[in-house]
C-alpha cells in the first residue's frame, strides 16, 4: 500500500480501538468525543476517496460536492449501491487486494458487486467488538454451530469470513461447521448434534444465513422433530428471506424456530450486513437484557460508532426526522478503500437507540434513488 493509505488505515484502526466500548445511545461521556472524531475521520476518508477513485470524484462533482465544500459527514454524497456492480471502486490497485468480497448475484446473475480489501486488518477490527457486544454480551465464549460455508470454502464471501472469525474469536473448542462443498449443509448431522446438546443440557449458539434455517426447519417438520435447546442457547441469522425460491416472513421463521428448536425470539439475533459494507448492525435486545435496560423496539439494530446511518426522504434524499421512514444511507469508516458512503435500497427509521428496518424500497418510492443512479452512470461515462 502507498504511505497515504497506510496512514489512513492506522487512523481508522485507532478510532475503532478507542471507541469500541462506547455506547452511542447510552449517553456516555465519550459519545460527543466519538461524534467529533467520526466527523473528522469521515472527512479525511472522503477526501482520500475523492482523490483516488475517478468514478466517485465525477459523481460528487455532478452533485456539486467536493472536499472543499463538504464540512460535515452528513453532506458526503452516498454512492448508490449499484455502483459496486457497475464500477471498479478501489483506491489501491485491485490486483494487490488481500481479499475481494463479491455479492451473490441473486438479482443480476451476470453482475456481481465487488468490494476490494487491500488489507483485512480494518474489516477484522470492525467485526469483532460489535459481535461481542450484541451477540455475547454476557459471556466470553460459547459453543458455536455454523450452517453456512466457512472462509476456506468461499473466500469471496464476506459472510464466510465473518462466520469463520466468529468461531475463531468466540467459539469453544467443540464448535463445528456443518457445511461441505460436496454435500452442502449436513442437516441430519446438525439435528443429531442439537439433540445431543439438548440431552446434555449444554447451550449452543447456532449461526448461519437466514435461509439455511428454513431448510433446517423443513427437515424438522418433515421428520416430526422438536428439540428444546438448553437455556442460554442462541440463534444468529443474517441475509434475510427475500429473493429465494419461496418466501417466508420473519414472523413465520421465528415461530418455527421456537416450535422446533425451542429458542425464543428474544434469544435470536438478526445481523444486518452487506458485501458493500465492512461493518454490521445487530438486534440489540440481548445486550439490552444483559444491561437490564428498558426494552425498546424489539427489532432495533445498532453497531459500532464507526458506522453511522442517515434516513433519507426517497424523493429528495434529504434527512428525515427520527421515527419517519426513509431510504437508508450508511457511512462506514471501515470502508476506507471503496466508498465510505453508500445509498442502499433499504427502508427504515431511526429510534432513540437504533435503527428499525422495513424492507426494500419499491417502484415509484425510489425516485430520488433513481436520479442518483442516473447521475452516477452519466458521470462515469464522461
Amino acid at each position: 500500500m502507498r504511505t497515504e493509505s497506510r496512514e489512513l488505515v492506522e487512523h481508522v484502526l485507532a478510532y475503532i480501538d478507542r471507541y469500541k466500548e462506547t455506547d452511542m445511545a447510552g449517553g456516555a461521556p465519550e459519545a460527543l468525543e466519538a461524534d467529533a472524531g467520526f466527523n473528522r475521520l469521515a472527512l479525511e476518508v472522503f477526501a482520500y476517496q475523492f482523490k483516488h477513485i475517478p468514478a466517485y470524484r465525477k459523481y460528487c462533482q455532478a452533485r456539486r460536492k467536493s472536499p472543499l465544500t463538504v464540512r460535515s459527514w452528513t453532506e458526503i454524497p452516498p454512492l448508490p449501491i449499484q455502483a459496486f456492480k457497475e464500477l471498479t471502486l478501489s483506491c489501491e490497485p485491485v490486483e494487490e487486494a488481500q481479499a475481494v468480497f463479491m455479492t451473490s448475484g441473486t438479482t443480476q446473475a451476470d453482475k456481481r458487486g465487488k468490494n476490494y480489501h487491500p488489507t483485512l486488518e480494518v474489516w477484522d477490527a470492525s467485526m469483532a467488538p460489535p459481535f461481542k457486544r450484541y451477540v455475547l454480551p454476557d459471556r466470553e465464549r460459547m459453543t458455536i454451530f455454523v450452517l453456512s460455508p466457512a472462509e476456506d470454502v468461499n473466500r469471496n464471501s464476506s459472510l464466510s469470513r465473518y462466520l469463520s472469525r466468529s468461531v475463531e474469536l468466540f467459539g469453544e473448542p467443540d464448535s463445528r461447521l456443518f457445511f461441505s462443498p460436496e454435500r452442502g449443509i449436513d442437516l441430519q448431522e446438525v439435528l443429531a448434534a442439537l439433540q445431543r446438546r439438548e440431552a446434555e443440557g449444554r447451550p449452543v449458539l447456532l449461526m448461519g444465513a437466514t435461509f439455511a434455517f428454513v431448510h433446517l426447519l423443513d427437515a424438522c417438520e418433515e421428520q416430526g422433530i422438536h428439540i428444546r435447546l438448553p437455556e442460554g442457547s442462541r440463534l444468529f441469522d443474517t441475509g434475510g428471506l427475500k429473493g429465494q425460491a419461496r418466501e417466508v416472513t420473519p414472523e413465520e421463521l421465528y415461530a418455527h424456530i421456537e416450535r422446533h428448536l425451542g429458542v425464543k425470539r428474544e434469544d435470536c439475533v438478526n445481523m444486518y450486513g452487506m458485501t458493500e459494507l465492512s461493518s454490521q448492525l445487530y438486534d440489540r435486545h440481548i445486550r439490552s437484557r444483559s444491561l437490564q435496560e428498558k426494552p425498546g423496539h424489539e427489532h432495533e439494530k445498532a453497531g459500532g460508532p464507526w458506522i453511522r446511518t442517515l434516513v433519507l426522504d426517497p424523493d429528495t434524499l434529504k434527512p428525515v426526522a427520527d421515527g419517519e421512514p426513509g431510504v437508508l444511507a450508511h457511512f462506514d469508516l471501515a470502508n476506507w478503500n471503496s466508498s465510505l458512503a453508500i445509498l442502499t435500497e433499504d427502508l427504515g427509521y431511526r429510534t432513540e437507540r437504533g435503527l428499525v428496518l422495513l424492507g426494500r424500497i419499491q417502484g415509484s418510492e425510489a425516485r430520488g434513488c433513481s436520479i442518483a443512479v442516473d447521475q452516477l452512470m452519466n458521470a462515469s461515462r464522461k
